[in-house]
């Protein structure tokens, strides 16, 4: 998530059955009958699937329930807020996401943000074969690629939050009970050179771009190798019992050496799964 903020005046087999002779072998049966199959005895039941036990073969069977439906709808909320000796400035955000599971994946999102000020602006995106399609209040369509910072932190998808925690690897803890599994991925406070290769500060610095663009604009001139990392934590909670995901959130604080002080810049987001879709997202006639 990342809404405008303003910087004022301080600034996711079968088992066949078989009839055998109960007096031969089963190995010598076979062997005899050159077009039979071998069989399990009888009352013999397949051996239980295990359990999965590591974050990766929960992850794993995630994806798997994920790609079983069409599509998904997911809710989200979020809020980004700037500190600047004693001033705040910030937003708040709330959407409506539908995405498909197909390939290519596409995804639809209509919401509106609410600045601290009491401005509400409507905001609407498309991703549709890995572009991004961004319309926000009354200006007219604008695109990008999802590598793209500014494009990326409009993008709120638990689904892609799977392949994400994957690829933090062994940064995952997991907390399984009956009824939810918890994967986390957190950094510990620390100045940002310290901690910049972990995937969670990357994300972070990653939603902190479009608004750090606007500080410089501001006058702030602090390098990034001064920003201090006080929080950075990513939470997927899957249903214990069809491992679905449930919900994803991203949480982070950076402070920005500003003057004799610093500038706190906080986000928050969490997307929770509402069902499945069936719905199908076609990028508009006009939009791009």
């Amino acid at each position: 998530m990342t809404a405008a903020l303003v910087f004022s005046a301080a600034l996711t087999g079968c088992s066949a059955d078989a009839d055998a002779d109960a007096d031969a072998d089963a190995d010598d049966a076979a062997l005899a009958e050159p077009g039979s199959r071998a069989t399990a005895p009888v009352g013999t039941e397949p051996a239980p699937t295990p359990a999965p036990e590591t974050s990766a073969e929960f992850l794993a069977l995630a994806k798997q329930a994920m790609a079983a439906q069409e599509g998904w709808r997911f809710s989200v909320k979020g809020s980004e807020e700037l500190v600047a000796q004693g001033q705040k400035s910030g937003a708040t955000y709330s959407a409506q996401v539908h995405r498909t599971t197909g390939e290519p994946w596409a995804l639809h999102s209509v919401g509106s943000s609410r600045s601290s000020k009491g401005v509400i602006e409507s905001e609407e995106l498309y991703v549709v074969d890995g572009v991004g399609y961004v319309k926000e209040g009354d200006a007219a369509w604008r695109h990008g690629p999802l590598s793209d910072p500014e494009i990326a932190g409009k993008v709120e998808d638990p689904v892609a939050a799977l392949d994400t925690f994957e690829e933090y690897g062994d940064a995952v803890s997991l907390t399984a009970t009956d009824q939810r599994i918890e994967l986390r991925v957190r950094t510990a406070p620390a100045a940002l050179p310290a901690v910049r290769d972990q995937g969670v500060v990357r994300k972070a610095l990653r939603e902190l771009a479009p608004t750090l663009e606007q500080l410089r604009a501001g006058g702030v001139t602090a390098p990034e190798s001064a920003i201090t990392v006080e929080r950075a934590e990513e939470t997927l909670v899957l249903n214990s019992a069809t491992h679905q995901v449930t919900s994803h959130t991203f949480r982070c604080v950076l402070r920005i050496p500003y003057g004799t002080g610093s500038i706190r810049y906080g986000q928050a987001v969490t997307e929770r799964t509402s069902g499945p879709s069936e719905r199908a997202v076609v990028l508009p006639e006009g939009v791009g």
